[in-house]
């Protein structure tokens, strides 16, 4: 529902309307929520749509979806029922004096579909409390079946009919935890059998003779670098120092991937793979996410293909030319056999291992000189990233700060090259967006920094400021903590490398492709649907993090209940 009132919100072509949506469309404008023109159906000015955030003393916002608008003050009289949380549609308010206002014409649904609840034990008897809040889940059911359910039983919610869907386990149990961080957002490993269909009928062999249109690299010395762990291989590269020339080769998975079909469909619902520490929620089948858009060693794989000529000089890159085609990667390695590569410990066995070394060090070498170039204008940040590891019983054993090796930036920079490349292409699509930071943003920044002991000094421009900051935290060892705070961003940057796992990058192939083939009508589908998407695709990435972010933090709280009674030295970090 919130998709659909962020798409009437944009502006929502009759034919992109769904079977199932058109009864909602048809019956908000006969109600007059809507405006049709043409074939465009959208609200009006004078209405607005989004989810009630209430306040403690009864009144509630609108914060608006699908516009970047502030949020609307409703009255507690104005709410009509609507509760914490209910996706609205509310008219404003016009000619009245204080903050911009609104009053709630309907309830359309709920922001969160689903929930988690448990069952507690209190004064009065046995209870099922939400498992976020602690508040009454608001489920009926028979006092009697309610007795028969032990303590800290967990239940996923409908929260559109307030009824138990699933009996997930039991709160002691540590295995659990994934359950619940997944039954919130309705999320599953599981895919429907037409999907799994659609992803088995492809040959599980890529036979290059079927695709004479596309450039053959096979012969390059294409290779990946991945985590030891990794599974599915979105990314190759390919550099000929002689040439200056960069091959950043993306699995091309909308060549299996079409639009509308049922496994499209469900890469939409997801968005994003799911990473937890001891396993992924893919975003494909892995038939497909693991195996035939994995760019595997010694195997032809259809790719997505940047060629990039840099000048040697100016670092710039002169020409780049995106084409589909067949590679075949000769080596698969992991980020600490390549940083061994760079140490002198790892030597070539074979041909293939031999080919791809001889360019590793020169690439290495202009990819720390374009960094040297981009720190120029940008910021060198430290960003620690925490790698959990739990045992067998999904009980917390350790932790490690993983740190940027000369691996990681290797393969960062190729990546961003493409991505900037990528994002030259086209004027309306998807793009990475980091705002520049506003005045209010800043001063709050700079409040915190005093907080721990960093007196800002302003100076001529924001870059020579951050500059700053980040010189006064190095010498108090505070660089990561003070590096989350700042964003990196480029004025012309997409994601396109990684469309196993995320929606967006898939987006973005399409686009480029139809824009290459000069297809007006495909083109003109995914561009008149590109701001909703977009919108969609920022949900579920929130979800994607959220999820990920709540597993460690249960696993987290496992363990200092282990703990309870014993003394540690920690640093507060947020």
């Amino acid at each position: 529902m919130k998709t659909l009132l962020v798409r009437l919100t944009l502006g929502l072509y009759e034919q992109d309307i769904s079977k199932t949506e058109h009864e909602k469309v048809d019956e908000w404008l006969k109600k007059g929520y809507l405006l049709k023109e043409d074939n465009l159906y959208r609200l009006p000015s004078k209405y607005r749509a989004g989810s009630i955030s209430l306040s403690q003393n009864g009144s509630a916002y609108l914060q608006v979806v699908g516009a970047n608008v502030r949020d609307l003050f409703i009255d507690a009289d104005h709410l009509h029922g609507a509760k914490d949380g209910d996706l609205v549609i509310a008219r404003r308010l016009l000619g009245q004096r204080g903050a911009p206002s609104a009053k709630v014409v309907e309830i359309v649904g709920r922001l969160e579909s689903y929930s988690v609840a448990y069952v507690a034990l209190r004064e009065h008897g046995k209870t099922i409390l939400d498992i976020r809040t602690g508040h009454p889940a608001g489920v009926e059911i028979d006092p009697e079946k309610l007795n028969g359910y032990a303590e800290g039983t967990l239940f996923k919610i409908n929260n559109k009919t307030n009824e138990i869907m699933e009996v997930l386990g039991n709160l002691d149990d540590p295995k659990v935890d994934e359950k619940i961080v997944l039954a919130a957002y309705n999320k599953h490993d599981e895919f429907d059998d037409e999907v799994l269909r659609q992803a088995r009928s492809f040959d599980k062999k890529v036979d290059a003779s079927l695709y004479p249109q596309r450039k053959d690299l096979r012969d390059l010395p294409f290779c990946t670098i991945d985590p030891v762990t990794a599974k599915d291989f979105d990314d190759a590269v390919c550099y000929i120092p002689s040439e200056n020339i960069l091959y950043v080769a993306i699995a091309d998975v909308s060549a299996y991937v079409e639009p509308f079909g049922a496994i499209d469909a469900e890469a939409a619902y997801r968005g994003f793979s799911i990473y937890l520490p001891h396993r992924s929620i893919p975003m494909l089948p892995r038939e497909l996410s693991e195996t035939l858009c994995s760019l595997q060693p010694h195997a032809d794989r259809l790719a997505y293909v940047f060629e990039l000529h840099i000048n040697k000089d100016s670092l710039e890159v002169e020409r780049s030319e995106l084409y589909e085609a067949v590679i075949h990667s000769k080596r698969r390695f992991n980020y600490e056999e390549i940083d061994s590569f760079f140490e002198g410990t790892l030597k070539a066995t074979n041909d293939d291992e031999r080919s791809v070394m001889d360019f590793l060090l020169p690439l290495r070498t202009l990819t720390d000189a374009l960094k040297a170039q981009r720190l120029k204008n940008g910021y060198d940040f430290r960003s620690k990233e925490l790698e959990m590891y739990i045992d067998e019983n999904q009980e917390l054993i350790t932790t490690k700060i993983a740190e940027e090796t000369p691996s990681h930036a290797v393969v960062e920079d190729c990546m961003l090259l493409a991505n900037k490349a990528a994002a030259s292409m086209y004027d309306h699509g998807v793009f990475r967006i980091h705002e520049q930071p506003s005045p209010k943003k800043l001063q709050a920044l700079y409040q915190e920094l005093a907080g721990i002991g960093i007196i800002v000094e302003q100076k001529p421009t924001i870059k020579e400021t951050i500059t700053f900051i980040q010189d006064e935290a190095r010498r108090r060892g505070l660089e990561s903590e003070v590096d989350t705070l700042i964003i990196r961003g480029f004025k012309r940057y997409t994601h396109f490398t990684s469309p196993i796992r995320r929606y967006s990058d898939l987006i973005v192939h399409r686009l480029l492709k139809a824009i290459k083939a000069n297809d007006t009508e495909e083109g003109s589908y995914v561009l008149r649907n590109i701001d909703a998407l977009c919108f969609a695709i920022s949900d579920k990435e929130r979800e994607a993090a959220d999820i990920e972010i709540r597993f460690m933090q249960r696993k987290f709280a496992r363990w200092a209940h282990r703990q309870t009674g014993r003394e540690f030295k920690a640093r507060i970090s947020s």
